[in-house]
This record gives structure tokens, C-alpha cells and sequence, in this order.
């Protein structure tokens, strides 16, 4: 039989975790192992192991703490909009200078954005690795995959403070407060002229570059936008989606049922002074 004094005693490890910050602001979990004695039940010291919370490294965790702080140092000069790193800054920068570096070697076709250029090379290569198993309409990007599994859903999860209306993405919303805030970052460098959205800036600049992207693969015409080939298209289609519902003509432009509407207006205002 052992001596009591040289047995040694059992030893119970318990981990408990504590929530800290470190010097350079860095939020650690503290696993430390307490370990107890089984015939006392005092806790014996040990030295605390730490372990990072997020998964960022030391260098940069300083511009990681700025998504919890919000805080955005890096400024524009031209409409006042704030980042929280210099390299978005620069990227924000093209929509006022025009610069486009990215160039798609298949159209033509310039970009400011990589992720925006990575995006439209998919148009070329045919790729649509995301498929709906409601209606199997596929899709190149998860996001745009994800905005359109909304709307089988019905779910709107972005939210206007402002008027209550909802919205299937961030970038919906994003656009339609700037319809309260009057808030026009895109601005037209040879007239000065602002628009809310960087695709309406893109179709004003081919007023004065004559640019006209679209063609039309039958006669070989250009134009400056999608709407106007749209247009155009129904001339080799002969198709006349716009019904007069007063007499039944139709029409390939809305515009041309408008004016057709006025001649029954006119036969109105005969009718009344007979």
C-alpha cells in the first residue's frame, strides 16, 4: 500500500472558454484548461492557450475590425461616397473617369470591374452551372441564381426605411433610395448630365459617340440599344404585340398605337358636335 503523501492525486480537466481582447483589438477566445483535484476539488493553474474567433490573420485584422466598426476612412472627392479600403476607392473612381482596364477579347466589350468582366465572359462561353428545379431556367452566377429562386418564393428581404417597398436584392434597394435621396453619383463627362444608375450613364454616352453596339443578324442594321433592335426586329418578324381594343389593330410600337388611339379620340369630339 502507497504512502498517502506519494499518491499522487486524480486530476479532472475542465475547459472553459472566456471572450477577451487583445492589445491590438483583437477578439480571442480563451480556452483554458482548469484542472481539478478530485479530493480537494481546487483548481490547479495552467496557462491559457488563446484562439482566434475570426480566421483572419495578424495582418489583417486591423482592416477586418473595420466591417464591425463601420468605419470608412477612404473618401471621394467627386460625390462624396465613403469606403472602408483604398482599392475599392480606385475601383469606385472608374465610374467618374470612364476607365475601363478590362477588356473582353470576344466582343470587345470594356469593364471597370473585374468581378463585372469575369461575369460577362460567362455569356460567351455558354456556361450555366445553376439551375432552378422549379422551372429550370439556368444561370451562370449563384446570385443571380439566388435573385431568381426569389421570385418563386416571394421573398423580398431587402427592406426601404424610407417607404416600406421590398426588394429582392441589395442592389434593387440600393438604386431605388437614391429615387429619396436624389442621389446621382454618375455623371456624363462631356455634358455634365447625372443619372442614378451606371447603365443609364452607359446609354447616354453613345448620344455624342455615335457608338452602336447592336446589330441586327439579319439585315445587318445598328443601333445604340437593345430596345431599338428589339424594335426593329419586328419588322422581319411581322410581329405586332400592341392591340388597339377599339378596333382590333395592331400595332409593332407603342408608339404607333398611341397615335392610332388619337384618331378614335378625334371621331369622339366629331361625334359630340353633331
Amino acid at each position: 500500500i502507497l504512502d498517502p503523501e506519494d499518491q499522487k492525486p486524480s486530476l479532472i480537466k475542465e475547459e472553459q472558454e472566456e471572450l477577451c481582447i487583445s492589445e491590438e483589438g483583437e477578439q480571442l477566445v480563451l480556452k483554458q484548461e482548469r484542472v481539478k483535484c478530485e479530493n480537494s476539488g481546487m483548481p490547479l493553474k495552467t496557462e491559457p492557450k488563446p484562439k482566434k474567433v475570426c480566421n483572419n490573420t495578424d495582418e489583417n485584422t486591423q482592416l477586418h475590425m473595420k466591417v464591425h466598426t463601420d468605419e470608412r476612412p477612404c473618401f471621394c472627392e467627386k460625390c462624396g461616397k465613403t469606403f472602408r479600403r483604398n482599392d475599392k476607392l480606385r475601383l469606385h473612381m472608374r465610374t467618374h473617369t470612364g476607365e475601363k482596364p478590362y477588356l473582353c477579347i470576344t466582343c470587345g466589350k470594356r469593364f471597370n470591374d473585374p468581378s463585372a468582366f469575369r461575369r460577362h465572359t460567362a455569356i460567351h462561353t455558354g456556361e450555366k452551372r445553376h439551375s432552378c428545379k422549379t422551372c429550370g431556367k439556368r444561370f451562370a452566377h449563384s446570385n443571380s441564381f439566388l435573385c431568381h429562386m426569389r421570385t418563386h418564393t416571394g421573398e423580398r428581404p431587402y427592406l426601404c426605411t424610407t417607404c416600406g417597398n421590398r426588394f429582392v436584392n441589395a442592389s434593387k434597394l440600393k438604386r431605388h433610395t437614391r429615387t429619396h435621396t436624389d442621389e446621382k453619383p454618375h455623371v456624363c463627362n462631356t455634358c455634365g448630365k447625372r443619372f442614378i444608375r451606371l447603365s443609364r450613364l452607359t446609354s447616354h454616352t453613345r448620344i455624342h459617340t455615335g457608338e452602336k453596339p447592336y446589330s441586327c443578324q439579319i439585315c445587318q442594321k445598328d443601333f445604340a440599344y437593345t430596345t431599338s433592335l428589339k424594335v426593329h426586329m419586328r419588322v422581319h418578324t411581322g410581329e405586332k404585340p400592341y392591340v388597339c381594343e377599339k378596333c382590333g389593330e395592331s400595332f409593332s410600337q407603342a408608339g404607333s398605337l398611341t397615335t392610332h388611339m388619337r384618331r378614335h379620340a378625334g371621331e369622339k369630339k366629331v361625334l359630340k358636335h353633331l
